[in-house]
């Protein structure tokens, strides 16, 4: 059903008893129905909202679900009192029909929708099911993207909520003009972002080998001046990173000034950027190759794991090898590289096969073939990716 929220979406959006604030409170609600046994009133509803523009969201899979022979309904979505809890619905699998356990809900202005384990587990954590009565308190209906969320206006989250989408509401956006270097500005998602400035912006395009056994290549494509935005972010394994965030135009994109007075580390994020292929792209000619001192080559491979035990032998990028243990007591090494072969099967003409070209310990690969790291440069001058 349309208007259903999926579990997974609440593994992510969903944080202990509380949920984004970002959530779209919609000031008008249309309703369609199905004729449906194991309802109140024998229809079950379908509910879709109006935009802050006004244009009716969901009405594709709306029009295409609901019983055009039933009158659908538009309702004000302000906080109303007297829902009540009806049954479980769906929770069961049949070869390839699988239906998420959800609960149906009377809605006093006399129809019945179904929302999720996860938004019933949160109402009750925020408000109270009362026998006979039905749940305490007053409830208003909110999106965040296609999916519904009956939400307490008692829970914590809806003051927040609320005072976001007053500003949606108001349909304002933020113009150019409205720009400070460093200055924080709120998105229509509820995220907020640091502006950095005008710039270039450069991405690549992979070019295909014009013959076979040739490999293609990237160059750099120049998509002209955007606005960037920037936030401090952390990746999957919890190392810090600069996001970034950029547009040709602002659009509608950004709908509060949330201060005009610069980050105290605006000067640190533009560092950051100036190291970025998105800000200056790579330069090929600026590569660098380190030799490792022994230390640093044998702590390289230690605390390396199987895959990034690579090192160059030649200032070539193409002349690589990788460095793999050969016994258990790691003493023995054996030094790998990849051997080009003919091979009729790829439509290149040719694949890679493993070849060792060395085997001893740490000390003995150093002294023979003086591996190498490689740092990258960018256009601009700035370290783009350290080897070591």
């Amino acid at each position: 059903m349309g208007n259903t929220i999926k579990q997974r979406f609440y593994l992510k959006k969903w944080e202990g008893n509380r949920i984004k604030t970002n959530i779209f409170i919609p000031e008008k609600i249309k309703v369609g129905f199905q004729e449906r046994s194991g309802t109140y009133t024998g229809k079950l509803a379908y509910v879709i909202y109006y935009d802050q523009k006004g244009t009716l969201r969901k009405e594709k899979s709306w029009q295409s679900w609901r019983d055009q022979k039933i009158q659908d309904q538009d309702f004000e979505n302000t906080p109303t009192s007297g829902f009540v809890l009806n049954k479980k619905a769906g929770g069961y699998s049949t070869g390839w029909n699988h239906r998420q356990t959800y609960v149906r809900v009377y809605d006093p202005r006399d129809f019945e929708f179904e929302i999720s384990i996860p938004n019933l587990l949160y109402i009750l954590e925020n408000t109270n099911s009362i026998k006979g009565k039905g749940l305490e308190g007053e409830f208003v209906y909110g999106w965040d993207g296609t999916d519904l969320i009956l939400i307490p206006t008692s829970s914590p989250d809806y003051t927040e909520i609320s005072k976001f989408n007053k500003v949606l509401h108001e349909n304002k956006h933020v113009k150019s003009k409205d720009l400070v270097l460093g200055g924080t500005y709120k998105t229509k998602d509820n995220d907020e972002w640091i502006y950095m400035g005008r710039f270039d912006y450069h991405t690549t395009k992979y070019n295909s080998p014009e013959k076979k056994g040739e490999s293609g290549y990237y160059t750099d494509v120049n998509k002209g001046k955007h606005y960037f935005f920037a936030k401090d972010s952390k990746d999957y394994q919890g190392k810090p990173y600069l996001q970034l965030l950029k547009l040709k135009s602002l659009g509608d994109k950004f709908i509060e000034v949330v201060s005009s007075e610069p980050v105290d580390n605006y000067a640190a994020m533009f560092e950051s950027l100036e190291h970025m292929t998105d800000y200056s792209p790579y330069d090929k000619t600026k590569d660098e190759y380190i030799e490792y001192t022994l230390e640093s080559f044998i702590n390289k491979i230690n605390s390396s794991n199987y895959w990034d035990r690579i090192v160059y032998l030649n200032k070539n990028e193409d002349e690589t090898a990788k460095i793999k243990v050969n016994n258990k007591d790691n003493i023995l090494y054996s030094v790998i590289v990849q051997e080009r072969v003919t091979d009729r099967w790829f439509s290149r003409g040719y694949s890679y096969q493993d070849k060792t070209i060395f085997e001893g310990t740490l000390e003995e690969i150093h002294s023979e073939y003086k591996p190498m790291y490689r740092n990258k440069y960018l256009v601009n001058g700035k370290l783009y990716q350290k080897g070591e």
